[in-house]
């Protein structure tokens, strides 16, 4: 009977209030209050008007202070994965949206996100003066979280894939991949000395002041390719750290910005993007080939959906031209943890047909496809040993 009454309760918060008063169940003052952070804003549009807190019934009291009330209750209440959806679902309110951005004192007491950050860069120049500190604040803060979380496992594959592709037979002490000579080297365990005698010596690739590969980012920073842009402005900030790649950062919608001197700077880096417009992946495909130096040593990732509203033909002429001239071109169609994206099925099966390997990536997976390009490795073959579903 309990369950019963829990299930029903739980329809009763999904549903609100009015034709869900069937259900016969009564909320408690905790659940009374939840209840009230759900339909402030999920029956919006039926209101019309933001209402929550003790001026919800009427009267002329500043709605400001009720946002910033909803915020913090509804962070009291909900886990953090659910309080990251209820907010980004406000942000799709354009009254709400202005509510928790353009006011400092409110936009401090939001839980920063990867959607949050996106939302600011496609706000963009429309940001009041007096929020903008906040915003960078606000922004830093996932950049902070971001980098740690994936910077180590980042330049972990990335380097061990350099390494792995420029072995040193003849290493100093200080030169010694140790976990690869001991594996070379296990035929030769002397069981009577219980040691390994190391015949052949594995050594990590001498430094260079060369760079040993070089990859082009190369962004849609259309509206749809939100969080695709903070992940990547992530990973391209942390490889341009890595003395061995030359890393570049391109971002097109109808124009081409070059923003490879920002990587040192994610912040600065996001805040040079504008998302929002149209997209003319010809054009950005056209800047990348007169960058492109060393062709068999470029990586060339070109992060779309794949919807062209510039020259089709002559963006699919190019995409020809770069793989003959032998650029590793990957396309990846998101670069987030939102599932499966939406994206132009013609032109993605045009790069399959090239051999291009076309998919949406998690960026957890980023590093591991780096690292599998640098060592080129068959992608395709690759993608399919860790379940990705390969398109076109």
């Amino acid at each position: 009977m309990e369950k019963q009454e829990e299930t029903l309760k739980r329809w009763r918060l999904l549903l609100g209030g009015q034709n869900a008063d069937g259900t016969g169940v009564s909320l408690n003052d905790q659940e009374k209050q939840i209840d009230e952070a759900l339909s402030a804003l999920y029956d919006f549009e039926q209101r019309g008007k933001f209402e929550y807190g003790p001026n919800q019934k009427g009267g002329s009291g500043a709605s400001q202070p009720n946002v910033a009330r909803w915020l913090g209750d509804i962070r009291q209440y909900f886990p953090a994965s659910v309080v990251q959806v209820m907010q980004q679902d406000a942000l799709q309110k354009p009254e709400l949206q202005k509510k928790l951005l353009f006011e400092p004192e409110i936009l401090e007491q939001t839980t920063p996100d990867v959607y949050l950050v996106a939302t600011l860069m496609e706000l963009g120049k429309l940001i009041p003066s007096k929020t903008k500190d906040t915003a960078r604040r606000v922004v830093q803060k996932v950049v902070d979280e971001l980098l740690e979380k994936l910077s180590q496992n980042t330049i972990q594959a990335i380097t061990g894939a350099l390494n792995r592709g420029v072995r040193n037979r003849r290493p100093r002490l200080n030169e010694m991949d140790w976990p690869s000579t001991i594996r070379k080297n296990l035929r030769h365990y002397q069981a009577d000395y219980k040691t390994i005698i190391p015949e052949d010596l594995i050594g990590f690739g001498r430094k260079t002041r060369r760079s040993l590969k070089d990859v082009v980012l190369c962004l849609d920073q259309s509206g749809s390719m939100g969080s695709s842009v903070v992940y990547s402005g992530i990973f391209g900030s942390v490889m341009a750290s890595i003395p061995s790649i030359k890393t570049r950062m391109v971002v097109f919608d109808t124009e081409v910005v070059d923003l490879t001197e920002d990587l040192n700077d994610p912040v600065d880096l996001l805040f040079g993007v504008q998302l929002g417009g149209g997209t003319d992946i010809d054009r950005a495909l056209g800047y990348c080939q007169t960058v492109i130096q060393k062709p068999n040593d470029t990586i060339l990732v070109l992060i779309t959906d794949l919807y062209e509203g510039g020259n089709q033909q002559q963006m699919r002429q190019r995409m020809q031209e770069i793989v003959a001239s032998g650029v590793q071109l990957i396309c990846l169609l998101a670069l987030n943890d939102e599932g499966a994206p939406y994206y132009d099925a013609r032109n993605a099966k045009f790069l399959g047909d090239l051999g291009v390997p076309v998919f949406a990536c998690t960026p957890d997976l980023f590093p591991e496809v780096m690292a599998a390009a640098i060592n080129k490795q068959d992608l395709k073959q690759w993608a399919g040993d860790q379940d990705i579903a390969l398109k076109g």
